[in-house]
């Protein structure tokens, strides 16, 4: 009959290695890189300019689209950057703006929770992790490129839109200056065109620059 060997003597396993969520140095830049690009998005408006036989005189006529390029530098460093970069961006960018720092579009402060656009800013959170998520799944292309940035424009709208109802729901905002019908086309329908529009050049500038810094 075999003896079995002592307790002793049995070989122990080694605890498997849990899986810790990491923050590289470069995701770190990255980081820093779209706070900052956001920030200067915000004040800076989206324009598009006139055909070249338009020109005259030297003066290059320049067409406002309606928005700024403040969600065109969100998806712009998911692209770049991926999910943990964009996140971090922009959860130091709403730590600033809640702080009191006016980087938000009309200033900042903790008042800024009960704006109607609130919402829309805290969904640049979840839109960065989309995007970049989406951006790194496969090698860099345009089209998928300017798909994760359609994935997160989507995902600014849907968490917008649902904070808008709760504002709505916890009388936040006063229905009978501003209907909620009002509020949608004000800070998604009207919007829309100008947002398509600055991520087709952030696909392109994107797709562009990792062709040129190789990954």
């Amino acid at each position: 009959m075999a003896m079995k060997p002592s307790p002793s003597r049995r070989r122990r396993r080694a605890p498997a290695k849990s899986q810790r969520f990491r923050i590289t140095l470069t995701e770190l830049l990255w980081a820093l890189i779209g706070l900052l690009l956001t920030i200067g998005g915000t004040l800076l408006k989206a324009s598009t300019t006139g055909m070249p036989w338009t020109w005259a005189n030297g003066q290059v006529p320049l067409h406002f689209l309606g928005v700024s390029y403040q969600i065109g530098a969100v998806m712009l460093v998911g692209c770049l950057g991926g999910r943990n970069a964009a996140v971090m961006s922009q959860i130091a960018y709403l730590a600033l703006g809640l702080a009191g720092f006016q980087v938000f579009s009309q200033g900042g402060g903790m008042k800024y929770l009960t704006e109607p656009s609130f919402g829309y800013l805290l969904g640049f959170v979840p839109a960065a992790w989309i995007c970049g998520y989406i951006a790194f799944k496969a090698p860099p292309r345009l089209e998928s490129l300017a798909f994760s940035g359609l994935c997160g424009v989507i995902v600014v709208h849907t968490v917008g839109i649902a904070y808008l109802i709760l504002s709505y729901f916890l009388k936040w905002i006063d229905a009978a200056s501003m209907p909620f019908t009002k509020a949608l086309m004000t800070y998604s329908v009207n919007l829309l065109p100008g947002q398509l529009a600055v991520i087709c050049a952030i696909a392109v500038l994107a797709y562009c620059l990792r062709r040129v810094m190789f990954y």
